[in-house]
C-alpha cells in the first residue's frame, strides 16, 4: 500500500465504521486505486462503458474487430454488449480477492441491463439470467421503473443478485426493496439459496438535488439556495431509517455525487457509495476526518423550505409516488434519456471501429 493510500480518509471510512465505498466505473486503473483505498465494490452503466472505450480506443478497436471476424453475424448491438460484458469481467476479476475474502458478501461488479428496456419485464429478466453468467460476483441492475421493479423480483427468485438504479425517492427505493423481499421469499420457498445474495438498491441522490435545481428555475421560485443540494441527503436519511426498521435485505448505495456533503452527511451508515474517481481524489486529498453522520437530521428549516416543493415531497415521502408514476418522475425521465443516449452513443462508436470512415482512413 502507498503512503498515500495509508492516509487515504476513504480508507479510513471503511475502516473505522459501516460505510463502505464502491469505484464509480469499470476502468481498471481507477478501480485499482480505488481498492487500495477500501473499496469494495464498482459499477458501470452505458455511459461508463463509453468512456473506458474512448479512454483506449485503440486496444478496443482491436478487440471489436477480433470480435466482429469470430462472429460475422453479430451487429453492432452485440459486439456492444460483448465489450460491456468483457469490461465488466475485467472488474469482477480485479474484486475477485475481495470477494473472496469475505466470503462473497462484497467485492463485486455492476453491469446494467438495456437502458431502453425499461418497459420490458421479460427482456429485462432474460438479459439478466445471461449477464448474471459471465462471472460469480457481479451485481446486475435494473432501473426502478414499473416494470423494473417487476424484473427485480423475477430475476432475484431466479438467483440474482440485482442492484435497483434509477432511482431517486423513498417510494423507489422502498417498492425495489420490497421486490427483493418477494424474490428472496420466493427463491428460499423453491429450496434455493439465498444466503450468498448481496441486494442493492442505489439512490441517485445528486441527480435529485439536479432535478430540483432545474425545477427551481422552471418554475421561478426564490428559495434559499442552499437548500436543494440537501434534498438527496434527506431522502436517503429517511429511506436508511425505513430500511433499518423494517430489516430488509437490500442495502443502500448512494451515487451521483456533486459535493463533499454527499460524503460527510452519509458517513456511519451500513451502506455503500459509489463514486467517481476525480471525487475519491479529492475526498482523499480534503483532509476531512470522517465522523458517523448519518442519524443527524437534516436542518428542520432547510427541510421545510425542500417540503415547499411539490416534486421533493413526491421523492421524500414513502406513498408519493406509486409505482405508475415511477417513469414519468422527472428526475427518471432525465436519467433515462441520458442512459439510453450514452447506450446508442456506445454503439456507434463500436460501429466507427467496425466500419471506419473511409475519407478519414484515406487520410
Amino acid at each position: 500500500m502507498t503512503p498515500n493510500a495509508a492516509e487515504s480518509p476513504l480508507l479510513r471510512m471503511t475502516r473505522e465504521t459501516p460505510t463502505e465505498y464502491w469505484n464509480d466505473s469499470c476502468d481498471p486503473a481507477e478501480l485499482a486505486y480505488a481498492i487500495e483505498r477500501g473499496a469494495t465494490g464498482a459499477t458501470s452503466n452505458p455511459g461508463i462503458v463509453l468512456d473506458v472505450l474512448k479512454a483506449d480506443r485503440a486496444a478496443w478497436t482491436v478487440r471489436i474487430r477480433e470480435l466482429a471476424a469470430a462472429n460475422p453475424a453479430w451487429s453492432e448491438v452485440e459486439l456492444s454488449w460483448a465489450i460491456a460484458g468483457e469490461m465488466a469481467v475485467r472488474g469482477a476479476g480485479l474484486l475477485r480477492p475481495v470477494f473472496e475474502a469475505t466470503g462473497g458478501r462484497r467485492g463485486r461488479q455492476s453491469i446494467q441491463v438495456n437502458p431502453a428496456a425499461y418497459r420490458d419485464t421479460g427482456a429485462m429478466v432474460a438479459q439478466a439470467l445471461h449477464l448474471h453468467g459471465l462471472a460469480p460476483n457481479l451485481h446486475i441492475k435494473f432501473p426502478a421503473t414499473e416494470a423494473g421493479i417487476a424484473a427485480i423480483e423475477e430475476a432475484t427468485a431466479q438467483g440474482v443478485n440485482t442492484n435497483a438504479t434509477v432511482s431517486f425517492t423513498v417510494a423507489q427505493a422502498v417498492a425495489a426493496a420490497e421486490a427483493v423481499e418477494r424474490g428472496l421469499d420466493r427463491r428460499a420457498a423453491a429450496g434455493g439459496d439465498v444466503a450468498g445474495m448481496t441486494p442493492m438498491v442505489v439512490l441517485m441522490i445528486g441527480r435529485l438535488d439536479d432535478w430540483l435545481k432545474a425545477v427551481i428555475e422552471r418554475d421561478g421560485l426564490a428559495i434559499d439556495p442552499a437548500a436543494p443540494n440537501w434534498a438527496g441527503i434527506a431522502v436517503l436519511k429517511r429511506t436508511y431509517a425505513l430500511f433499518r426498521e423494517r430489516s430488509y435485505r437490500s442495502r443502500l448505495l448512494s451515487a451521483a455525487y456533486r459535493h463533499p456533503l454527499h460524503w460527510t452527511e452519509l458517513v456511519g451508515g451500513d451502506l455503500a457509495m459509489t463514486l467517481t474517481y476525480p471525487w475519491q481524489v479529492r475526498f482523499n486529498a480534503s483532509g476531512i476526518v470522517p465522523e458517523p453522520r448519518i442519524d443527524q437530521p437534516v436542518d428542520r428549516a432547510i427541510l421545510d423550505v425542500l417540503l415547499r416543493l411539490d416534486e421533493f415531497r413526491c421523492a421524500y415521502e414513502p406513498d408519493g409516488l406509486s409505482p405508475a408514476e415511477f417513469d414519468d418522475y422527472g428526475s427518471t425521465v432525465r436519467t433515462l434519456r441520458a442512459f439510453i443516449g450514452s447506450y446508442h452513443d456506445l454503439q456507434a462508436a463500436v460501429r466507427d471501429a467496425m466500419l471506419p470512415d473511409p475519407d478519414v482512413v484515406r487520410r
